[in-house]
């Protein structure tokens, strides 16, 4: 069997969203793996048709030249015949190079596409989910849209966040997860906004559930704090594939333009999806029908790629301007849809 290797050393949702790729592989007869750094290793090993994880420790034991031979030197010992790159880095393209993998596919608005042996267009239009499964196009494989659940938690992943939601009594409940943290400051809604939104929610009976790595729990914790009931705080206590599975039990999330809007996603969960400095049109908006946007119409958007550090207005009105009343809209319209059912 032919052994193809996903190389995606970026951030949670990016792999999140390249995991498809791994499905499409083995029905084309191939044994996928993924070469990933170690924050994001849960995701592939968790998945059921991916049969070997790579790490890279690009910050940290490989770090450097000798890290990316080294990595290298096992991708080579893996004898994988095909390498997908949906990472434009130089670093994903030498991993795949010196570790003799002889069919490398790429996108042909990388700048390091001449250590490719094949290339697609980028396609600015599509999601990332269908842009990444273009790839294949370059061996034959034309792969239809998938449909969410694609991220599927294991039993024990289960067993974690139904012990959560017992300790905060919100088995069986209504719930709604918030997820107020991001990468880059200007990709967050503001905090009074997450907080409002949680009061709103805690005072029709609603269950909350704040989530996020462990950088968010600061964060989560202040929206919670004299709210009562209290909204419980997974943020920091879960896994990816913990936290994942809790967005499973949710109603509805509600998140800045980062990760928990795709694991959201993939586990089939309905997402209002709040958006300042980027905008859906960029590939990264909730996949898949059922979800909701919330974003304004202001000429200085979109400003970013991936969001900054600061406004380069001044005004960071793209997120000042939506209100709580905005999201709660969308919020329980999608609570209403899951009351009839």
């Amino acid at each position: 069997m032919a052994k193809a290797l996903i190389v995606q050393t970026a951030f949670i949702g990016d792999v999140v969203l390249t995991l498809p790729l791994a499905s499409a592989l083995r029905r084309e007869g191939f044994e996928p793996a993924f070469l990933v750094v170690p924050r994001t290793a849960e995701l592939p090993a968790s998945h059921p048709d991916v049969s070997e994880v790579v790490i890279y420790d690009k910050k940290g034991r490989d770090g450097g030249l000798p890290g990316l031979l080294r990595t290298a030197g096992e991708v080579r010992r893996g004898r994988f015949d095909l390498a997908v790159l949906p990472h434009p880095s130089l670093r994903s393209a030498l991993l795949a190079l010196l570790g003799g993998v002889p069919e490398r596919i790429g996108f042909s608005s990388s700048a390091f596409g001449f250590l490719y042996t094949a290339s697609v267009p980028y396609g600015r239009e599509a999601h990332k989910v269908l842009r990444n499964l273009s790839l294949l196009g370059p061996i034959g494989v034309s792969s239809p849209p998938p449909e969410p659940p694609w991220l599927i938690p294991e039993r024990k992943h289960e067993e974690v966040a139904l012990s959560f939601l017992r300790e905060h009594g919100l088995e069986g409940r209504p719930k709604v997860a918030l997820a107020p943290g991001s990468v880059w400051p200007t990709k967050r809604w503001l905090p009074e906004g997450f907080r409002r939104v949680a009061e709103a929610l805690v005072g029709m009976g609603v269950g909350v559930v704040l989530v996020g790595g462990a950088e968010d729990r600061e964060l989560c914790e202040r929206i919670a704090r004299g709210l009562s009931p209290k909204p419980a705080v997974a943020a920091g206590r879960t896994s990816i594939m913990e936290s994942a599975a809790l967005l499973k039990f949710c109603s509805v999330l509600v998140s800045n333009d980062s990760a928990p809007v795709h694991i959201a996603s993939a586990v089939g969960t309905p997402v209002v999806a709040i958006f300042g400095p980027t905008v859906p049109a960029f590939g990264f908006g909730p996949y898949g029908p059922g979800h909701g946007v919330v974003e304004l119409d202001l000429p200085c958007r979109p400003c970013s790629v991936h969001g900054g550090r600061r406004c380069p207005e001044g005004h960071f009105m793209c997120m000042r301007g939506i209100t709580p009343e905005m999201v709660l809209k969308e919020v329980w319209a999608r609570l209403d849809v899951e009351r009839r059912r």
